[in-house]
Parts: structure tokens; C-alpha cells; sequence
């Protein structure tokens, strides 16, 4: 792998960033929903092998003491190769004084486990689509 690092959103296929969340089970919207949410967001990170994009991530943050990462993905063929561990190493690293959240697809904590990550005894959500999430597993 030749890998690299962009932390912008310069020529970034959108629609792409869906059918790659669509694609990994995620949460997904159509690809200009996307566009609006990365570039809205503090920290970007996309991860390419040449000049494919295999995986991202990104980070909300007030830049001060707070962030939340979202969307973070790897293609399915690129996953155990240490791509996610980049992806969320790259955002910590932005904005290094910060506290971070985020919500793991079911079945994912492990890996967030391993990024010292904890679950979090006291976290609250307000879904606008609370029985999708409950269905999938995110809330009681």
C-alpha cells in the first residue's frame, strides 16, 4: 500500500463518500448531505491508497476542549491494515487538548476499545429518527 493523507475537502467525490458508508453499514445520506457535513467540520482526514480513497473520518470541535468524530470509515478489502487507527490518530492529533466522543456502529466498540476509548456511563442522544436507532442498536 502507498498510503497518504488529505486534511481537506479538495476533490473529494461526495457520492463516493456515500456509497462507502452504505457500503460498511453505516449511516448514510445522498452525497451532497455529506459534502456539507465534512466541510462543516473542524478536522477532515481522508486516507488514500494512490490515488483511491480507501477510508475518512472527521471531528466537530469547538478547537478548545471538545470534539465528536463521526463517519469514521475503511473500505471492507482495507480494513485490518491500521487505516481506522490512522484515521482516528490523524484527528486526535489536530486537536490534541481536546475531549473526544463518538458512536460506534454495534459491533464496533472493540475497535474504539483498543484506541483507549471508554464507554460512557452518563452519554445521552436525541435521535430525530429515535426508532431507526433503537432498532439498530444504538439506544435502549
Amino acid at each position: 500500500m502507498n498510503l497518504r493523507i488529505q486534511y481537506d475537502c479538495t476533490n473529494i467525490d461526495w457520492d463516493y463518500i456515500s456509497d462507502t458508508l452504505k457500503r460498511v453499514g453505516m449511516n448514510y445520506f445522498d452525497g451532497q448531505v455529506h459534502k456539507k457535513a465534512f466541510e462543516n467540520s473542524h478536522t477532515v482526514v481522508f486516507v488514500f491508497d494512490d490515488d483511491k480513497l480507501v477510508g475518512f473520518g472527521r471531528a466537530v470541535s469547538d478547537g478548545a476542549y471538545e470534539a465528536a468524530i463521526y463517519d469514521v470509515a475503511v473500505l471492507p478489502e482495507y480494513q485490518g491494515n491500521g487505516i481506522g487507527r490512522l484515521i482516528i490518530s490523524s484527528i486526535v492529533k489536530q486537536i490534541p487538548q481536546c475531549n473526544f466522543i463518538l458512536f460506534s456502529s454495534p459491533g464496533k466498540e472493540e475497535f474504539y476499545k483498543k484506541l483507549n476509548f471508554r464507554k460512557m456511563k452518563t452519554g445521552m442522544a436525541l435521535f430525530s429518527d429515535a426508532e431507526k436507532m433503537m432498532e439498530e442498536g444504538f439506544t435502549e
